[in-house]
């Protein structure tokens, strides 16, 4: 299974929607808009991810665990898309990195 963190009103999030159906059964992929099921604190801290590349726009001085709250009391703070498979995680940008995961 793979889990594509998505924003339909982001282009890039989009487009690398439609790489992954065009490339998987329907049945394979589920699709999280984060606007409406945002993610937690623990979930996204199982993205392994660093903070900062998870957060849209420029850090301040803050630490990871500050970043991350913030992104989780903020959802449009996120990074996007995000494809997940088994336990990893990439920020799908360019949307073509999404392919990566499918190996």
């Amino acid at each position: 299974m793979i889990t594509l963190i998505h924003n339909p009103a982001c282009s890039k999030s989009r487009e690398a929607l439609a790489l992954l159906q065009s490339r998987l059964p329907a049945a394979s992929l589920q699709v999280r808009e984060y606007l409406q099921q945002p993610l937690d604190l623990v979930e996204l801290k199982q993205l392994g991810l660093p903070a900062r590349e998870l957060l849209r726009g420029e850090p301040d001085g803050r630490d990871d665990d500050a970043l991350l709250g913030a992104i989780a009391a903020n959802p449009e703070l996120l990074q996007r898309p995000i494809v997940i498979r088994d336990g990893r995680a990439l920020i799908a940008r360019p949307p073509e990195l999404a392919l990566t995961l499918l190996d």
